[in-house]
């Protein structure tokens, strides 16, 4: 019997008991999921409670998650993002910067003043949202022509087509 086969054997089996068993489905569900072996800790009990999935995730010398995104903010225009950037601490600006990735240099972490890194937050969110711009088709207006545009195009179109049909001399 090959490998595959057993294994297709045993999954099977597993599925049948855990439709049959609500106790063993929801055993095997917290068994199979990614969180609880790290929420498990050491076996005397020592380990964190599942409240703190979080902090967990990410380790003690990181910093805490942003409190949002900076560049869909923008979009809705720079006073926008000014006033919710104005709104939070010196911490939660240096969360946005180290969690966005805006500090290459390792500069603004070392900045005092909260007007300064909100100044850097803006400038890198403006440039992200505007990254790609010159490849994008520029918003049109898709208004139906209006008749006589339509007219004028025939005309032009007709024009152009009969330069190029006649023959060149030389």
């Amino acid at each position: 019997m090959s490998v595959k086969n057993i294994l297709n054997r045993v999954v099977r089996a597993v599925i049948e008991e855990a439709e049959r068993n609500p106790d063993f489905e929801s055993a095997l569900i917290e068994a199979l999921s990614p969180a609880s072996a790290k929420r498990k800790g050491s076996k005397d009990g020592g380990g964190k409670p599942a409240t703190e999935v979080d902090d967990i995730k990410r380790g003690k010398n990181r910093r805490n998650p942003a409190a949002f995104d900076p560049v869909q903010l923008i979009r809705d225009g720079e006073p926008v993002l000014r006033r919710a950037l104005e709104k939070l601490s010196l911490e939660q600006l240096r969360d946005i910067v180290a969690d966005y990735g805006m500090d290459p240099g390792r500069l603004v972490m070392k900045w005092n003043t909260p007007e300064r890194v909100v100044d850097r937050i803006v400038e890198m969110s403006v440039a992200r949202a505007q990254k790609g711009n010159a490849f994008r088709k520029p918003v049109e207006d898709h208004s139906p022509p209006t008749p006589a545009e339509d007219a004028t195009r025939t005309v032009d179109e007709a024009s152009t087509q009969s330069q190029d049909d006649s023959p060149d001399k030389g």
